[in-house]
């Protein structure tokens, strides 16, 4: 199966398409405090656009399930990324109330202490949270600061939480790093933001291309040796 790639912070419906035309299997949408922040109203203008074209999720910390649910209608959004401190009883609270299948991913800082934490969420979070998203980021930002966490010393309990959940890699990611990382970590997907932009909100549309191709062709080498 294909590595699942997120373009998040997508912020205008150049970016958008330039992520989708790349190969992108997803665009994300911040819906909280942000340089990159966007309104539900102006995300629905892109995803009404590109209505079919892949998965589009929405990030959200430490907001109300009304506001969450609310957005998700308004922006026609197929998923949910709690990038807060939302546990799995507020999960399956958005899961009963949305009516509808929605990708449900729950973002897990490693910078403190969430190697441990993600894999002993279970058993609330088992069959609640579709996807683990590990991130490098902590209070102070949540995400998009460009920095990774420590891949080799994380890579063992990651293996472990993988028995459970799809895992998806995020944190100083970039078209360099990136096959890195696949190698390390063997995630199910991978979450960039910092690394395929010209500025916090606009992305750079040869840092896209070279972004998913670098991942492709990791894909590709990482394949080529489970088979020798």
């Amino acid at each position: 199966m294909a590595l699942w790639i997120k373009i998040c912070g997508t912020t205008s419906l150049q970016d958008a398409r330039t992520a989708v035309d790349a190969g992108a299997d997803a665009l994300g949408f911040i819906f909280a405090p942000s340089p990159r922040r966007i309104s539900p109203r102006d995300a629905a203008r892109i995803t009404n656009e590109l209505h079919g074209s892949g998965e589009k999720i929405g990030v959200f910390v430490n907001q109300s399930a009304d506001l969450i649910l609310d957005t998700v209608h308004k922006a026609a959004l197929t998923g949910i990324q709690l990038h807060g401190d939302e546990d799995a009883r507020f999960a399956r609270g958005l899961r009963k109330s949305a009516g509808k299948r929605l990708h449900l991913i729950k973002a897990i800082s490693l910078s403190q202490g969430g190697v441990e934490k993600s894999v002993a969420m279970e058993p609330d979070a088992d069959g609640i949270f579709d996807t683990l998203l590990l991130d490098s980021g902590g209070a102070g930002q949540r995400g998009g600061t460009g920095k990774r966490f420590d891949w080799a010393s994380a890579a063992p309990l990651l293996r472990l939480a993988g028995k459970k959940f799809r895992i998806v890699v995020a944190g100083g990611l970039s078209s360099a790093s990136v096959a890195d990382a696949i190698r390390t970590l063997d995630p199910w997907g991978v979450d960039v933001v910092s690394g395929v932009e010209s500025e916090p909100g606009k992305k750079d549309p040869a840092k896209v291309r070279e972004f998913i191709n670098a991942v492709r062709e990791a894909e590709l080498h990482a394949t080529g040796q489970k088979k020798s």
